[in-house]
């Protein structure tokens, strides 16, 4: 009997260990954490400076905005519950909840969409979006020097929880703009506090659905709830944004239960998975083009831009990447209003060779070593390198290829922009005004050297005409200057959206703007 109880003591021991080792490990499965990948670490999660999609992604779930869109990609209320526009749609006037707080418990108020509005104008930011608020009495004149003087800028706050805004001539599609995240709240003694450092997740303070964790630069970025968002705390308790550059790794990553969505698809893994269940295919208002600086050699003389646009059979793309991409020559993409397919350069190799002689370069000979930059990835390198082989068999070029990381590539387009490079433009917001404004003479996102003065006078014309008819011919001049005359980039092909999506995820909201918005997620079992 002795040596009975010792045992059964023994026994209780084990089991009670047992116990409590399932309790933790079933509490930690039981943690709502959502994983996909993102291919390079954020260039900047500073949402006055952001410019790309990985930044975005990030920003637009620890921020809120004024508006936000629906299910039918349309303006409806987020922190404005109601607007009212006046004056023939020349002034906005914002009324905000009383009830939406920062991380840090203080309200949002109207002054900090004013201070927002006017540091992304402000010279000092250098923000490439500045010039998505133009319309702004006032906000062009500030952003370019003409005055110095921010109260003349027509963002004011009139309380706490009321914003007006002016603008120079009525926008048919403004009600967009504050759906956008530039033009989200900021907190001015934040800012001052901190200075470049206040988007550390030590410092930063936001509005969103999610709270910004932890950044392991090359590793990942790590979001949690925020109990205190307006529209409810989130289902998801984490979200883990992995950094991993190789979309053969991040399919890996996926099989292996290691992510819950796979965004990017390998034409291989495209093909594996034609007709699986957990695929998700949609429309994407995202072009992607080849951009040429305008003021380097060879390219400033307009013929050798006309001959290497018409060097391109973009028919070899989707055959290419196999993911539903619809080759194109205008700018505005199909499934938005503005879209003209015979606008733009037409393959014509025959033509492409008579242009390229008339300019010096008969069969290619003489022209000084041409380099074409891209950003690092499998899709990308694929792309430059079937644009190399076309440039050699069609015009006899021998084109040298250079990939940079995702970071360097942006600085160098923006600060000293190569003879030619690639790049790609979603929708800001479902509109041609969005794609075509992007390359008026004043945009900060205009990396060509480009401009027209006729071309921005239309596009700025089409902004306030309310008659679609007349905007849309306004649009489609505007795109005969800038892909027939001037050729200031190649659109190549309007991308689509191919996802693989574990069947465990609920309430992810699949759009044509990609916009990656996670706070109606919830996981049916553990991820």
């Amino acid at each position: 009997m002795k040596r009975v109880v010792p045992l059964i003591g023994v026994v209780l021991v084990v089991v009670l260990l047992f116990l409590v080792i399932q309790n933790n490990h079933e509490e930690k499965d039981s943690i709502q954490t959502f994983r996909y990948s993102i291919p390079t670490d954020p260039p900047t999660l500073d949402w006055s400076k952001a410019t790309d999609s990985v930044s975005i992604d990030v920003i637009e779930n620890i921020m809120q905005g004024l508006i936000q869109y629906d299910e039918n990609l349309q303006p409806a209320p987020a922190i404005a519950e109601s607007w009212k526009v006046l004056d023939g749609g020349k002034r906005y006037v914002f009324n905000l909840r009383k009830d939406v707080k920062w991380t840090d418990g203080q309200l949002v108020r109207a002054q900090d969409f004013e201070y927002s509005w006017k540091r992304l104008l402000n010279p000092e930011t250098a923000a490439e979006y500045a010039y998505f608020i133009f319309d702004v009495v006032g906000a062009e004149d500030y952003n370019t020097g003409k005055t110095k003087d921010a109260s003349l800028v027509a963002v004011k706050a009139l309380d706490d929880f009321t914003l007006e805004v002016k603008l120079r001539a009525s926008a048919s599609y403004f009600l967009h703009i504050p759906a956008f995240m530039v033009t989200y709240p900021l907190r001015k003694d934040v800012i001052e506090k901190y200075k470049d450092d206040w988007i550390k997740p030590e410092n930063i303070v936001t509005c969103g659905a999610f709270k910004l964790k932890e950044v392991r630069y090359k590793d990942k970025i790590v979001l949690v709830s925020n109990p205190s968002y307006f529209e409810g705390e989130p289902k998801l308790q984490e979200v883990h944004a992995l950094v991993i550059k190789s979309d053969h790794t991040a399919v890996d990553l996926y099989e292996t239960g290691k992510l819950d969505i796979l965004r990017r698809m390998p034409p291989l893994t495209i093909e594996k998975y034609k007709d699986h269940p957990s695929r998700v295919t949609l429309p994407f208002l995202r072009g992607y083009y080849y951009g040429f600086n305008i003021t380097k050699k060879p390219f400033d003389d307009v013929r050798v831009r006309k001959a290497f646009a018409m060097a391109i059979d973009k028919n070899v793309f989707p055959e290419l990447l196999k993911g539903g991409e619809v080759p194109v020559t205008s700018w505005v993409p199909p499934g938005m209003a503005g879209y003209e397919p015979d606008v733009g350069l037409k393959f014509n190799p025959a033509e492409a060779r008579v242009l390229l002689a008339q300019a010096g370069y008969p069969n290619g000979k003489g022209l000084s070593e041409v380099t074409a930059y891209f950003d690092s990835r499998d899709d990308h390198k694929m792309i430059a390198e079937k644009l190399q082989q076309l440039w050699k068999q069609n015009l006899n070029v021998d084109v040298k290829l250079e990939n940079q990381e995702w970071k360097v590539h942006l600085r160098q387009i923006h600060i000293d922009p190569p003879q030619m490079f690639r790049l790609g433009w979603g929708a800001d917001f479902p509109d041609p005004d969005n794609f075509l404004r992007l390359f008026t003479s004043n945009s900060g996102n205009n990396n060509t050297r480009w401009g027209s003065p006729e071309y921005d006078r239309l596009v700025l014309g089409a902004a306030a005409e309310q008659d679609l008819t007349k905007r849309l011919k306004l649009y489609k001049k505007a795109q005969e200057i800038l892909l027939e005359e001037g050729v200031a980039i190649v659109p190549l092909f309007v991308s689509s959206l191919n996802y693989l999506v574990k069947p465990h995820v609920k309430g992810l909201w699949m759009n044509s703007m990609e916009r990656f918005i996670l706070k109606k997620i919830s996981l049916e079992k553990p991820s």
